[in-house]
């Protein structure tokens, strides 16, 4: 059974086509401009862009009770996008926390020299 997901907290459909649309343990979702619902507007820059898009796309999942799992090397990226970020390492979990503690204070020994090797920030 197909549901239409509608939320204010995502900029409204344009013409014929929805938010999302719920198919079981599925949401489809497309088509997300990076408007601002509450202004209307587009945001300057791409990096803006990019995370009023995910944010929009966070809103309608929001909706079905539903959160987004991103995987990427991307730490810039996950750093600003994300909630928790879980290190994994030959397929085992290193480190798992909130995304903030966990790129100012990892714990674990591996995590901090993975992340002293990359660039982690915008």
């Amino acid at each position: 059974m197909k549901q239409v997901i509608v939320t204010p907290n995502a900029p409204a459909a344009i013409g014929p086509y929805s938010q999302g649309i719920a198919a079981g343990q599925t949401v489809y979702v497309s088509g997300q401009l990076p408007i601002d619902p509450a202004t209307g507007l587009i945001p300057e820059g791409i990096a803006a862009q990019t995370a009023q898009s995910l944010k929009n796309i966070q809103a309608i999942l929001a909706q079905q009770g539903m959160t987004m799992l991103v995987v990427t090397h991307e730490m810039g990226f996950a750093r600003n996008v994300s909630s928790k970020t879980v290190f994994m390492e030959n397929g085992v979990v290193v480190e798992q926390a909130p995304s903030q503690q966990f790129f100012a204070s990892p714990k674990e020994e591996r995590t901090r020299a993975f992340l002293r090797r990359i660039a982690h920030t915008e």
